[in-house]
């Protein structure tokens, strides 16, 4: 979770290895089944995809094609890993059924299906092969709440049906706090936080996560002001000096603006980049 611009789908396509051909990973490992997806050669890699994890981009209407038909699509997903297109077309069907679609959808084209329909098409798509692993960068944006309710069920559910892995990306911490077991808060391509979902958002630690919760409306809590973040994120075309949420952190203090925090272990399961992490239950009544 974080603001636009933070990393979240650069991330999102490191961890499925589709990083533009500039783009290095450096440091770290990225791990499907002990395998490290980052030191995997391409021609490894090609048979993982889709089949092992599968991708739902942010924005369905741009990711399907929209010169073919549905059934055309799966067909093509299907024959580029082996399968024959007979069994392509049962399989989208029972998918198409299982995302609340009827399977004569097969035969519409992209522009002929509401923006729910293709997002849950979209998801059907990614499902053709039950991958382990589901990247889902921000399934729901752009959508009305009455299906962006319908697309956070579908996930939950096919989630706890199919024992998938959930990689979960969006800006809206409300969703992510419903669907999300552990949480990961990014800023300018670093991890400020992470740990259980009920714990971060129930007492942040690090003050850029408590800015994104004074910047949410929280229906429970109706007398409460939302207040923003003030500036803006930074740009990263250079590497930021110090702490990169400094410049808009209300409680940096000389030290954020030079020395960049480590990524710090406070509690089993719980991790902070915060110079005064010791501090944080100050900050948050001073927040």
């Amino acid at each position: 979770v974080g603001e636009s611009g933070c990393g979240k789908s650069t991330l999102a396509l490191a961890a499925l290895a589709l990083l533009p051909a500039e783009a290095r990973v450096t440091s770290g490992a990225i791990r499907l089944d002990g395998q490290d997806l980052a030191r995997m050669p391409e021609t490894a890699l090609r048979p993982l995809r889709w089949r092992r994890m599968a991708y739902v981009p942010q924005s369905a209407q741009n990711a399907l094609v929209p010169v073919h038909s549905l059934r055309r699509q799966f067909r093509d997903t299907a024959a580029a890993h082996g399968m024959r297109a007979a069994e392509a077309d049962a399989r989208a069907a029972g998918l198409l059924r299982r995302v609340e679609l009827d399977a004569a959808v097969l035969d519409r084209f992209p522009h002929e299906l509401s923006g729910g329909m293709r997002q849950r098409a979209m998801i059907a798509l990614a499902l053709l092969f039950d991958p382990a692993l589901l990247v889902a960068d921000e399934p729901t944006t752009g959508l009305d709440v009455i299906v962006q309710r319908q697309v956070v069920d579908l996930l939950r559910d096919l989630r706890r049906e199919r024992a998938l892995a959930l990689m979960f990306i969006s800006h809206d911490i409300g969703v992510v706090a419903e669907l999300c077991r552990d949480v990961a808060v990014l800023y300018a391509g670093m991890v400020m936080e992470s740990g259980r979902t009920a714990e971060v958002f129930a007492r942040p630690d690090h003050p850029y996560t408590m800015g994104l919760q004074r910047a949410f409306p929280d229906i429970r809590f109706p007398e409460r002001s939302v207040v923003s973040i003030a500036g803006y994120p930074p740009r990263l075309a250079a590497a930021p000096v110090g702490c990169p949420f400094a410049p808009r952190c209300p409680f940096a203090e000389a030290i954020c603006c030079s020395v960049t925090p480590p990524l710090v272990t406070t509690a089993p399961g719980r991790r902070v980049a915060c110079h005064f992490a010791d501090r944080a239950e100050a900050l948050r009544e001073r927040a």
